[in-house]
């Protein structure tokens, strides 16, 4: 059995903690049971615990716990895709595959309030997680109670990644964050998040350089990510219709063509290098899938 849990890009700019969206880049977890908690990491896995320390045992354990279900040890092979603490979701994956683990392994159907109840517990914004839940572009509107709305992704755009070598932790680029913003911020980034939304789904792609501008984080989460500014200013030289910081940062995401990617991919990483900074990059697409579980499920 496994499941696979996609990456994601969230805030879009002006979107702050309310867009997020799925992309064709997914991490995967293979599981079976076992009679201790084991656990195998391929690709990125530095310092990734191997026992029951590990993040999607941990919510394996709280999911089963909170749905009344029968605990089972599990060996798990986890094959990670998505490069961690770089705004791509990655943490969220572990914590989207292992509810749907405790929920495959069970045979349950659980409906998505329920489940966002534990992933809650572990990771307090939907943007990250609904989007890896359900695919597609989300608009998170969740507070108190589960709401949010999904929209279909054009699918003429590709995103490119400029990832940097270097990790932001979102705890990090949490606390940069100004707790009081100026009334006129607030509505300068209210107009452009409805601008975006409003490009998104008439095709005004001409508008998104405008409708990603923002005032509430990225100033303040830019100082972190050295070179942000000049890799922004290549990215739209070299054709991009958008650019902003991917999630939390540091990666740099470009909206653009498929025929335009290679050349934005390349400008920004470049500019990154002028800096003295690595970066590798990374052409998606939108997914319109979410989790999912890839082999027949296994019965107990």
């Amino acid at each position: 059995m496994e499941v696979k849990v996609p990456a994601t890009t969230t805030n879009f700019g002006s979107g702050f903690d309310t867009f997020g969206l799925a992309l064709d880049l997914y991490n995967s977890f293979e599981f079976e049971p076992s009679d201790r908690y084991r656990i195998e990491v391929e690709g990125y896995g530095g310092g990734i615990p191997k026992d029951e320390g590990n993040l999607i045992v941990r919510v394996y354990k709280r999911a089963c716990e909170v749905f009344g279900l029968e605990e089972v040890p599990l060996f798990i092979r986890q094959r990670n895709n998505i490069p961690p603490a770089r705004g791509l979701g990655s943490s969220a994956t572990a914590i989207v595959g292992g509810i749907e683990i405790c929920c495959a392994l069970h045979r349950k159907e659980i409906p998505l309030e329920e489940k966002m109840r534990v992933a809650f517990e572990f990771e307090p914004h939907p943007d990250n997680l609904l989007p890896a839940f359900l695919g597609g572009f989300v608009i998170c509107v969740t507070d108190t109670d589960l709401l949010y709305h999904r929209l279909p992704f054009p699918e003429d755009l590709l995103l490119v990644f400029a990832v940097p070598d270097f990790e932001v932790p979102t705890k990090k680029a949490r606390e940069v964050l100004k707790k009081e913003v100026r009334l006129e911020d607030a509505v300068f980034n209210l107009r452009r998040a409805s601008l975006l939304v409003s490009s998104l789904l008439t095709g005004r792609y001409d508008l998104l350089r405008y409708a990603v501008q923002d005032k509430l984080h990225q100033p303040y989460r830019s100082v972190l990510v050295k070179g942000f500014e000049r890799v922004a200013e290549e990215g739209y030289s070299a054709g991009a219709y958008a650019v902003f910081l991917s999630g939390a940062g540091p990666s740099v995401c470009a909206i653009t063509t498929e025929e335009g990617a290679s050349r934005v991919g390349e400008a920004m990483k470049r500019a990154f290098e002028k800096e003295g900074v690595g970066a590798s990059v990374l052409k998606l697409k939108a997914s319109e899938k979410g989790a999912f579980l890839k082999e027949k499920i296994y019965k107990i």
